[in-house]
């Protein structure tokens, strides 16, 4: 098995991210779809670089997300910038493949790793920045509990186009007192 079940959920499970899988990544690092919506699809990745990507967070909170029907990867998921002492963080995430899209895949590897970050790593605080024209998963992060903390105006250019950066944060706090919902995907 080249994946291992570190943070379990119904449909899917959280795994450290496998050195193997270093072309599906390169795949999904040059493709568009998944590149702009996380701010990298102006990067050309080359299988050396993401390679040296997958070394450098092996060592810290990224993960594989699995389907647990077929152990099949389907996305990426991390806690970046973790700070210890002030108990903060910032998540990334994304689907992969298209057809793994919209089905709900994202919205539960979030409540895990968020669970994972307040409730193990004793986290206070996870930001997230998303852009202005991806509104499907600005009103997947508010229905999980996320709140805007504010924009920076026109900070993105995508196709001759200027966008906002959304920052929004969900305090642990927030979390806990809706556990019982995040848990229902």
């Amino acid at each position: 098995m080249k994946y291992f079940k570190k943070i379990e959920g119904d449909r899917l499970y959280l795994s450290p991210i496998n050195i193997e899988d270093i072309e599906i990544y390169t795949k999904w690092m040059n493709d568009k779809e998944v590149t702009e919506n996380i701010g990298v699809f102006t990067k050309v990745k080359s299988l050396l670089s993401e390679e040296e990507w997958i070394k450098k967070s092996s060592e810290k909170y990224a993960f594989a997300i699995v389907l647990k029907e077929n152990d099949e990867l389907i996305g990426n998921i991390a806690l970046k910038h973790v700070d210890g002492i002030n108990g903060t963080a910032t998540l990334g995430v994304f689907i992969g493949e298209k057809e793994n899209r919209n089905k709900g895949y994202g919205k539960e590897s979030i409540k895990l790793l968020l669970n994972y970050g307040f409730n193990s790593l004793n986290l206070k605080n996870v930001m997230l920045k998303v852009y202005s024209f991806n509104k499907r998963a600005i009103n997947t992060y508010k229905k999980i509990g996320f709140k805007k903390i504010g924009s920076r105006r026109g900070a993105y250019y995508k196709d001759g186009k200027r966008y906002d950066i959304v920052y929004m944060d969900i305090l642990k706090s927030e979390f806990n007192d809706i556990k019982d919902f995040i848990f229902t995907v």
